[in-house]
């Protein structure tokens, strides 16, 4: 990728010296380093440029200036060795100044942080006459970059804003030939007439309004000048005719009707054009090539041939002019310090500019395409580094992160109000005392004396469903015949038992006697290795001697059987997932999200917690068994509801670890029968209130996802080379992805998180460690090339 190299220079060289601010950083993108150093006062360098400005003006009879009366001291020869000599001096001086202790910092940053194949744009930005009239092209740590070239600019400029695209197929360029005594253009005005895909207008000689009248009407890419030309203090004045001349300030309203038209480049193959540049930079054209001096006709003709024809076949405008200017080294022998004369002045904001981009589009368009910006190590890095996590995550090595990254984002998910469909009546320890004290004999938690009671209490309300989340493998006593008669009867009542399992040698749990299989729903539930509720098992196949046969869960039986009142039914799609009125609940297999390794027999669901005050236990209206006895219970609490009845003393040891987490940091544990609260609800809320149920995206969704953020680390790497940029740039982007997948998980999506920030982290840090391999590498060429 192109680089720039900014050097801001603000001082004097009489006194203070210059503070200097070196900035790196690739085009179109922010600066990645940026240094301060010093040069200290260098009053006689100003000394040796004046007199090798002397000693050069000298020679120029044929040159496209007005002089005055040229003094010949002398011999042409000798004129020419003063020159040269002259020109030796000043380049020694200039590097030895550039050599100074206190640029070192700069200077060895310069090394680090750029390779010698790299193509660089060397901006000096400085407000100061003397500075911008040095040879900087000169200095011996640009003779190490073959494809770098140096660029005159001002500290202060404005950016220029994008502009409608428009696309054709010429350059339109206006040649204005001034004053042509004693030079050629008509040279010029035929190596512009060569140019491919250009359309000129040239103005020959022209009056001052035919100037403003053609830079007002028409649009221009590019505006050439050649004649005769020079710099009065800081002025430039060009002479477009034999008797007129005209300064930047008398077409500057024209000019900036032509830079708001899309004018680029400004090219002036006439002398003394510092003056001239400093000007237009004034009015925000974005590029300028100007002869810093006075120019040999000759010289001026064959740079311009050079650079026409490097220009229109692809190079950048930088390279353009550093090929051109170096071509005129061959005629030094009779023009010295010829390769000298062009430079380029610019508007700091903009980006290298090319023909094609002329040719394509009315105003330049100052951003790179991100797909050009993007290095091709980046690129296989990243393909690399997302298929090795891809790879690790399918063996399951990244399942416990994952799950601990899901569990995360359920805790960071707002409440929701409480399900009122539901009612749970809890049995706890109080309740139990309470069972016994009444006298009413127990075998187990619950007396069939107060359930008996319990649902004589309840029946009266029409409660839509109850669900006894209470195992009940024995018959009822022969005094309860009125229970036994409810329990076999009552359409509405369900009751659990539990699956049989040779693997961990359980036996199973048999259901109520008498009660019909259609309202038996087994209590199974699946937990991760760290005992975690996380998924939600509608059904299974049981062993046919299990003593539980049904095929569905409580949860499952209790929603079909509300939802089923309200004329939705239970099906299949042919994909055999489950389907409740257009709401299909795809079932979770192995391999699909952060479950890679898993257990995926029966038909599983992920499990979306509902929670209320920050805890999934308060999903729901509760009401103790004590209370409901004692008729503290009123017809709209049960009415039309789900009634649920369970455990929660915690004697019996029947609670499940959740995602939430408690007072001590501990994940939260609820009973049996909140669990099942929780899994009735959430198909409730599936199928009646649109409420998402969490899935994942397809093993090719999931792919791009992690591939996009690991290219994304591969990126920041490259465009941050500072460890402290690259360290905040990364943190930014983690917490956009956590945002993400924060804000797709509250919508029901769950991507993968931990894979993603894995695949950008490593990709970022092995594109980080090959960037400063190849640094280092680069620094030691550097180094050996420059103490050559």
């Amino acid at each position: 990728m192109a680089k720039l190299v900014v050097l801001k220079l603000d001082g004097d060289f009489a006194q203070q010296g210059f503070r200097v601010t070196l900035e790196i950083g690739d085009e179109g993108a922010r600066p990645s380093t940026a240094i301060t150093g010093l040069l200290p006062p260098a009053p006689e360098l100003v000394t040796y440029y004046e007199l090798w400005q002397s000693s050069y003006r000298s020679l120029m009879v044929s040159a496209r200036i007005k002089l005055e009366k040229v003094i010949y001291d002398g011999s042409v020869d000798k004129g020419l060795e003063t020159c040269s000599d002259s020109a030796q001096a000043l380049r020694d001086r200039l590097n030895t100044w550039l050599k100074s202790e206190s640029f070192r910092p700069i200077r060895e940053q310069w090394l680090k942080q750029l390779m010698p194949s790299d193509e660089v744009r060397v901006l000096i930005c400085t407000e100061i006459s003397q500075l911008q009239k040095l040879p900087w092209h000169l200095w011996d740590l640009l003779e190490i970059y073959s494809k770098a070239e140096v660029v005159l600019s001002a500290l202060e400029y404005e950016q220029l804003k994008s502009k409608v695209v428009t696309h054709r197929k010429k350059v339109r360029i206006l040649a204005i030939l001034g004053n042509g005594a004693d030079i050629d253009i008509q040279k010029d005005k035929q190596l512009l007439e060569k140019l491919p895909n250009a359309a000129t207008t040239f103005l020959v000689e022209p009056q001052r309004r035919d100037i403003n009248n053609q830079l007002w009407n028409k649009p221009w890419d590019i505006l050439f000048f050649a004649g005769h030309s020079l710099t009065e203090g800081d002025t430039g004045r060009i002479y477009i005719n034999k008797t007129d001349s005209l300064t930047i300030s008398e077409l500057k309203y024209a000019l900036k009707k032509a830079v708001a038209s899309g004018l680029q480049l400004g090219i002036f193959n006439s002398c003394d054009g510092l003056g001239l540049a400093r000007e237009l930079l004034n009015l925000h054209i974005p590029q300028i090539i100007v002869m810093r001096e006075p120019v040999p006709d000759l010289v001026a003709q064959k740079f311009l041939q050079h650079f026409l024809k490097i220009f229109a076949e692809g190079k950048s405008l930088y390279l353009a002019v550093r090929d051109s200017r170096e071509r005129l080294q061959g005629l030094e022998n009779e023009f010295p310090c010829a390769s000298w004369c062009p430079v380029i002045c610019q508007n700091p904001a903009e980006v290298p500019l090319t023909w094609q981009e002329l040719c394509g589009t009315t105003e330049r368009k100052y951003q790179f395409s991100l797909s050009k910006r993007i290095r091709p190590t980046a690129l296989l890095a990243s393909v690399a580094i997302t298929s090795l996590v891809i790879g690790v995550r399918y063996l399951g090595m990244l399942q416990i992160l994952e799950l601990k990254a899901f569990d995360q984002l359920m805790r960071l998910r707002p409440d929701e109000p409480q399900d009122r469909r539901l009612l749970i009546i809890t049995v706890d320890e109080q309740d139990i005392q309470y069972q016994d004290h009444s006298g009413m004999k127990r075998r187990g938690s619950l007396s069939d004396t107060a359930l008996d009671k319990l649902l004589q209490k309840l029946e009266p309300y029409q409660p839509q469903a109850i669900g006894l989340n209470i195992y009940r493998d024995f018959p009822v006593k022969p005094e309860q015949r009125n229970l036994a008669t409810r329990l076999q009867q009552n359409k509405n009542f369900f009751a659990i038992c539990k699956v049989s399992n040779s693997e961990d040698n359980n036996p199973g749990v048999s259901p109520p006697p008498k009660i019909p299989i259609e309202r038996q729903g087994f209590s199974e539930s699946v937990r991760d290795s760290d005992t975690t509720l996380r998924r939600h098992l509608l059904a299974i196949t049981p062993a046919s001697t299990s003593p539980c046969t049904t095929p569905y869960a409580l949860s499952s039986l209790l929603a079909f059987h509300y939802l089923e009142k309200k004329g939705i039914s239970a099906k299949y799609t042919p994909q055999g997932d489950l389907q409740l009125g257009n709401v299909v609940l795809k079932r979770l297999r192995s391999h699909m999200g952060g479950y890679q390794q898993v257990d995926a027999r029966g038909y599983q669901i992920l499990l979306n917690y509902r929670s209320y005050g920050r805890s999934p236990s308060e999903i729901a209206p509760t009401l103790t068994l004590t209370e409901v006895l004692r008729g503290e219970v009123k017809s709209e609490e049960v009415e039309n509801r789900i009634v649920l009845i369970g455990v929660i003393a915690q004697s019996t040891h029947d609670y499940m670890s959740t995602p939430y987490r408690d007072s001590q940091e501990f994940n939260q544990e609820i009973p049996g029968v909140i669990v099942q609260a929780q899994m009735v609800s959430q198909i409730l809320s599936a199928v009646l209130d649109k409420r998402p149920l969490l899935s994942v995206w397809p093993f090719w969704g999931e792919a791009l996802w992690i591939w996009g953020w690991s290219v994304v680390g591969g990126i920041l790497a490259w465009r941050y080379r500072s460890q402290l940029h690259l360290g905040m740039a990364g943190g930014g982007a983690l917490f956009v992805l956590y945002v993400l997948c924060f804000g797709l998980f509250t919508y029901g999506i769950w991507v993968p998180l931990v894979p993603s920030a894995l695949a950008m982290v490593v990709t970022s840090g092995s594109v980080l460690v090959y960037t400063r391999s190849q640094s280092q590498r680069q620094q030691h060429t550097s180094v050996i090339l420059s103490h050559d």
